[in-house]
């Protein structure tokens, strides 16, 4: 934990223009400037930027006059002053400028001793830049402080200035992460966190740039199926593949639906994680390596792998980095990275090369299955964590194959659950209403003849709303003229339904605004 000081509010001199004002300090500038300011005259200086080097402070100064003239001049003083802060300055010699008094109405700006939790809530996470980090003098009986001037880069305070005691030396010029605990204590949240989010987005845009959508691999584990020619094993793994994905039907049942959410690959390295090896059977990723496991040791000059791994215990949670590898090894192509986060996620087929067999189709085909299924992975994580306003966001994003008669239709699902730190508090006790929480659903899907649609929908206390876009109009008038059937099946199971809209084309991209009226299929 962290402390910001508990210095008074700063309504007239900070305590460092306060010695200055009682001591004569000095300002030196850097360079000589003899008439800068004629003699007797004063002017108003704001810091304009701060930087420490060493055990002296270099300030960047506009300087005001009374007749409106400005420049800007630096100097070095041996105590700092916070970007933003306004003095009024004389020059008594052509090196230096004396600093007589800091203006009051400025002093609260510029620097915070206290943050106001009506505006940077508990749990609200912080982003700054060290600008100055100084040993306090000792306290007998005590260990030694810092006091360190920190720059705010987000929230409404940013801009400002935090002034921070702890009790390790701030590196300059580093970025920092905080959580906000009151209003005079912080908690930084660990390097190793940030790295991670770091490593996440760098992993995601590798395996963006490698995947393929599912259907062309699951038209060649048809073919692969009714195929004699083709291996036992490999003929079985693919008849247990494609029978185990849902029917369309199916998916009107809320159980069937979330069991087909559970196998779709997301959750598989939670439940290896989990100890929960022996329920990854039906998982599609589970199934992909296994597949590829199979195929890849009658690769010509592939040397044999071992057995393939089982699904039943811990040897697939080894092998399935090194099987990852390998199998995305065999991809060489690489396509235009799309935005991280993006979703839908794009679709993107890949052809079949010259000269390539059918096990090598397969195998390519495969391993860019395998990454699109992880790019969902990743960017769950990469969306989840704590906003800006402090509340938690837990996403999970996946993607489902969907038997419609002789075609598999991909239906891109994105889940989000918002919680207020209080909400999240009361669920890890178990005292929680799931409903209290703000959900949020997305789906991408593209069904012939109706054509591409997204759905997005939210779940706020207990109201639900949302809105649809058809990229074909007729599509988009068929369903706005169904609006009013829908919303009377909704009321009939019981649902508080808000504002229900459909619109032609796709949603606004860019940065994301929240919408406010969203829908969600009544059966889910």
């Amino acid at each position: 934990m962290t402390e910001i000081n508990s210095l008074g509010a700063q309504t007239a001199l900070s305590p460092q223009v306060a010695k200055a004002a009682m001591t004569g300090e000095l300002l030196r500038l850097l360079q000589a400037q003899p008439g800068l300011l004629p003699p007797g005259e004063s002017a108003e200086a704001e810091v304009v930027s701060l930087r420490q080097v060493g055990p002296d402070f270099q300030l960047l100064l506009r300087l005001t006059q009374a007749n409106g003239n400005q420049s800007q001049v630096l100097a070095n003083a041996s105590q700092p002053l916070a970007p933003g802060s306004q003095i009024i300055v004389s020059q008594p010699d052509s090196n230096r400028l004396a600093v007589m008094v800091q203006l009051g109405n400025a002093g609260t700006i510029a620097t915070l001793t206290q943050l106001d939790t009506r505006q940077v809530p508990v749990g609200t996470l912080l982003q700054g830049k060290v600008l100055t980090s100084q040993a306090l003098p000792p306290v007998p009986g005590e260990t030694t402080s810092f006091r360190s001037l920190v720059s705010l880069l987000n929230s409404s305070q940013a801009g400002a200035t935090l002034v921070i005691d702890s009790p390790r030396r701030l590196p300059l010029g580093s970025l920092l992460s905080a959580v906000v605990q009151g209003d005079q204590s912080l908690r930084f949240v660990p390097l190793s966190g940030r790295q991670d989010q770091l490593a996440v987005t760098q992993h995601l845009s590798t395996q963006q740039a490698q995947q393929a959508s599912l259907p062309g691999l699951l038209n060649v584990l048809q073919r692969i199926a009714s195929t004699p020619d083709a291996g036992v094993e490999l003929r079985a793994s693919a008849e247990r593949l494609l029978a185990s994905l849902p029917d369309a039907r199916q998916l009107g049942d809320a159980k069937n639906l979330a069991q087909a959410l559970n196998d779709s690959g997301t959750f598989l390295e939670a439940k290896l994680l989990g100890g929960q090896a022996a329920s990854v059977a039906p998982d599609l990723k589970a199934q992909l390596i296994r597949l590829v496991a199979q195929a890849l040791p009658n690769q010509p000059g592939h040397p044999p792998l071992a057995p393939a791994p089982s699904l039943a215990g811990t040897p697939l949670a080894h092998a399935l980095p090194g099987l990852a590898r390998s199998a995305l090894g065999m991809l060489g192509q690489v396509s235009p990275r799309p935005l991280p986060s993006a979703f839908p996620l794009p679709s993107r087929l890949l052809q079949k090369l010259e000269s390539e067999g059918d096990l090598q189709q397969l195998l390519r085909l495969a391993a860019a299955a395998i990454s699109r299924l992880q790019s969902h992975s990743l960017s769950s994580l990469q969306q989840s964590g704590t906003l800006d306003n402090g509340n938690q966001q837990t996403t999970w994003q996946s993607e489902i194959p969907v038997r419609h008669g002789q075609e598999f239709i991909p239906l891109q699902v994105k889940l989000q659950r918002e919680e207020t730190p209080q909400q999240q508090a009361d669920r890890e006790r178990e005292q929680h209403d799931p409903l209290q929480a703000l959900w949020r659903i997305e789906l991408a899907f593209d069904l012939s003849p109706l054509g591409p649609l997204q759905v997005q929908a939210q779940l706020a206390q207990g109201r639900l709303s949302g809105q649809l876009w058809a990229q074909q109009e007729h599509t988009a008038r068929l369903i706005d003229s169904q609006l009013g059937s829908l919303r009377e099946r909704l009321l009939a199971r019981g649902l508080d339904v808000g504002d229900l809209e459909c619109h032609p084309g796709t949603p606004p991209q860019g940065p994301r605004t929240r919408l406010e009226q969203r829908w969600v299929d009544e059966n889910a």
